[in-house]
């Protein structure tokens, strides 16, 4: 691992198999109608396979290049990297450096990817002046995984000040070891810790299976294929996951903020609202909010935020999302958990892997060939 200001990384190009996923909607918007939002796409930067990002310090946007290493994005562009971990993880699968986050404070930092054995990890390090101090970083959890695929690995603090973890199932294909209904496995999980509690982490006490012997302490919720990326709505605090299906069906999960956690959303039983080889829907099972096949051109939602900036304020409230094969920018209206109106933005971000959010709400797209763009008015 290297921390550094001033340096140049060489990053191999990579591909990501389309088969990661989405993340994130709202719950506020009015059932009136409203003006379609027109915006466009004005790229702000180039980077090597950009794969996440997350609001910083001094109002900077910190991006993540999947190989390993992570640069600041300000409005002088992208700098040189400011954390180097290329040899400690491998872009194999869908393998690499895959989240990143800050603590409400942006007194702590922390990383999610997989190591050179595969295994999925989060470190911290703590931040002092807007830089990250090497000599803190620890390991907060690890989670072994037995497929190169289905890693999840997005990464983000809820309103609660917890740190949420997104786990795929475990890979392969149709969760052949049952992970994603097994409660005795962080597999096929979203995970709800207080990574500064204890050492090397505490769970919640309201966690929804703390008091279950046989549920793993860590759930919040279950029944997920590869959350590859969710996101809490910034004014009403709602959960939203993107999960990527298994052949058929693309989902967008929510939760309202006042949850208690313990949501099964049906996989490996049920692909999106549909059983899965013959599934049984559980008597529990919490569908999707919104779901769309693969007759077209999607292959792997990808998730992004409801927006909450002010420079398109007819966007306000509407859920941005997009698929890794497709590209179009979508959105979709709710109001109390449900959709009530779907858009098309009508711009293409090519091969969208992630969205990040600012610190002033605005969005951004990253695109896997390198692309960094931020959602503007037309």
């Amino acid at each position: 691992m290297k921390v550094r200001t001033r340096s140049t990384a060489l990053i191999g190009t990579i591909c990501l198999v389309a088969s990661l996923a989405l993340t994130t909607a709202s719950a506020d918007e009015p059932a009136a109608p409203r003006k379609a939002a027109k915006v466009a796409l004005k790229e702000v930067a180039k980077a090597q396979n950009p794969i996440a990002g997350a609001a910083g310090p001094g109002g900077t946007v910190w991006i993540a290049e999947r190989a390993g290493t992570v640069r600041i994005l300000d409005d002088k562009g992208l700098g040189e990297p400011v954390l180097d971990i290329t040899g400690e993880t491998t872009t194999d699968g869908e393998r690499g450096l895959l989240g990143i986050a800050f603590d409400k404070r942006f007194a702590h930092f922390y990383i999610s990817y997989t190591n050179l054995e595969g295994t999925s990890t989060v470190d911290e390090f703590a931040v002092r002046h807007g830089k990250i101090r090497p000599s803190t970083r620890r390991t907060v959890i690890t989670q072994t995984q037995p497929y190169p695929n289905h890693n999840g690995g997005d990464i983000r603090f809820g309103p609660d000040g917890y740190l949420y973890i997104a786990l795929g199932d475990g890979g392969s294909g149709g969760d052949p070891h049952g992970n994603g209904q097994n409660l005795d496995t962080l597999l096929g999980k979203m995970l709800r810790i207080d990574p500064r509690g204890g050492k090397p982490y505490a769970i919640p006490r309201d966690n929804p299976f703390v008091n279950d012997p046989n549920a793993k302490d860590e759930i919040w919720a279950y029944g997920l294929r590869n959350p590859w990326r969710f996101s809490f709505d910034a004014r009403t605090g709602d959960l939203l996951i993107g999960d990527v299906g298994q052949s058929d069906w693309e989902e967008i999960d929510w939760a309202s903020a006042k949850s208690r956690g313990g949501e099964n959303y049906g996989w490996s039983q049920m692909e999106g609202t549909h059983p899965f080889r013959g599934g049984t829907e559980p008597a529990n099972h919490v569908p999707p909010v919104h779901e769309y096949d693969r007759t077209g051109l999607g292959c792997s939602v990808t998730g992004g935020y409801v927006y909450r900036g002010k420079a398109i304020p007819a966007l306000k409230g509407q859920y941005v999302f997009s698929d890794y094969c497709d590209g179009t920018l979508r959105t979709l209206r709710m109001a109390n958990g449900k959709v009530t109106g779907e858009s098309d933005l009508g711009v293409n971000g090519g091969e969208v892997i992630s969205f990040v959010q600012d610190g002033d709400g605005e969005l951004y797209v990253l695109a896997i060939g390198g692309s960094v763009s931020r959602i503007d008015p037309a």
